[in-house]
């Protein structure tokens, strides 16, 4: 269940179903934001959900067959998180957004979703920095959702080709949702929970702390259907950045 619920004093409760694969939460919050900032909403929650096993029956085999899991193969998390905006407050604040674009590389691989949504990522995080000229240096920590350690190690990649070294403060929420050795959950966490859990939980608290003041979260989705998996067909990419600073000064 993805949805955004409105709350406006002189209008209805409005729910807003949304589906964005693993980047439902960053896209809940970009338009949440929008809305709150075109002045159509006071509070805006934006929520998601997710559930071992949902996407594990429908993109990859039945759990019943017992097939052994590949390496580049991601594990669904449960659980659920929700933030929630509003026209006033202390903050951390939504400074700005940047929509993605759908990348497909062919990737069909169903188990290997970091490989998919890598290049979209990649596409994303580059169009944010470019269309607000800043380096990533500006960010205390890019964080993208849900490529894992394949995923993220392929985005860290394309950028030292480019010259950039994202080493320091680049890292991925499905990468650090789970003790991997402890869990065996092969290259980290998925799902559209993963990334709201760590953000609305993890990030949020770090923070209200201090120890993060500028943030840059990117929700990455693999756009798949079980029909266009049977047959063979490749898996889209998208990602949505958003821009959250603990104060505007």
């Amino acid at each position: 269940m993805y949805r955004i619920a409105l709350w406006h004093p002189r209008k209805f409760q409005t729910f807003l179903g949304l589906y964005g694969a693993c980047s439902t939460m960053a896209e809940s919050l970009c338009i949440g934001a929008m809305t709150i900032d075109g002045g159509f909403a006071d509070h805006v929650a934006c929520m998601t959900s997710s559930h071992f096993c949902g996407a594990e029956k429908q993109f990859r085999l039945p759990l019943e067959y017992g097939g052994q899991r590949p390496p580049t193969a991601q594990w669904t998390v449960t659980g659920a998180g929700c933030a929630i905006l509003g026209a006033q407050g202390e903050g951390p604040y939504i400074t700005g957004a940047t929509v993605g674009r759908i990348v497909d590389m062919g990737i069909s691989d169903a188990s290997n979703m970091g490989a998919a949504m890598a290049p979209a990522a990649y596409d994303t995080i580059n169009n944010h920095l470019a269309d607000n000229n800043i380096s990533p240096d500006f960010y205390d920590l890019i964080i993208t959702g849900d490529l894992a350690m394949i995923g993220r190690k392929i985005v860290r990649d394309m950028f030292f080709k480019d010259g950039v070294d994202l080493s320091s403060h680049f890292n991925d929420c499905g990468n650090i949702i789970f003790f991997n050795e402890e869990q065996d959950t092969h290259a980290g966490g998925s799902g559209c929970g993963c990334s709201a859990v760590v953000f609305c939980s993890y990030l949020l608290e770090k923070m209200k702390l201090g120890e993060i003041n500028r943030l840059l979260f990117i929700g990455t989705g693999a756009l798949q259907s079980p029909g266009a998996l049977t047959q063979g067909e490749s898996i889209p990419g998208i990602a949505h950045a958003i821009s959250v600073q603990r104060s505007l000064t």
